[in-house]
């Protein structure tokens, strides 16, 4: 088997196919919990506190802490995350607190839709047992008449 065709064959296969088509809809989903994170729930959360804390850090350096406080005094706020790191290392503790949160939510949110899931597989799954049989075609029953006449014979 020539090397082009050994490798379409496996390129084709369903299982390869299967992992490409989850993967894009894989990203695809990710991007609509970002949204969902991002733009609904957060906001929701936000309502009973601030609950981004991706500005909360700490300076590590004296140059840092003193751009940082300059940029205080001047504006009368907190530096974005990303211009306090332009000043040197930071300890962005606020950040990945953020980051956290998002994933405890997303962890949730998914854990939610598997158990949703399982429950109506579950449903499904009763449903097609409780189903009586089919059944049996014209043509057998009356082919079953038949035997029964013969035996009595």
């Amino acid at each position: 088997m020539g090397f082009v065709k050994e490798f379409k064959d496996f390129a084709i296969k369903g299982n390869v196919m299967d992992m490409a088509i989850g993967i894009i809809i894989g990203g695809a989903f990710g991007l609509i919990i970002k949204s969902a994170i991002a733009d609904l729930i957060m906001p929701l959360i936000g309502i009973a506190g601030d609950a981004d804390f991706t500005n909360m850090y700490i300076g590590l350096t004296e140059k840092a802490r003193t751009g940082i406080d300059a940029y205080a005094d001047a504006n009368g706020g907190v530096m974005p995350l990303d211009e306090a790191r332009a000043l040197g290392p930071i300890f962005a503790w606020g950040n990945f607190t953020t980051v956290f949160i998002n994933f405890l939510i997303l962890a949730f949110v998914i854990f939610m839709m598997v158990k949703m899931m399982n429950k109506a597989k579950a449903n499904f799954e009763k449903e097609e047992e409780a189903a009586p049989p089919p059944a049996p075609a014209a043509d057998l029953v009356l082919l079953g008449e038949i035997r029964d006449l013969l035996k009595k014979d």
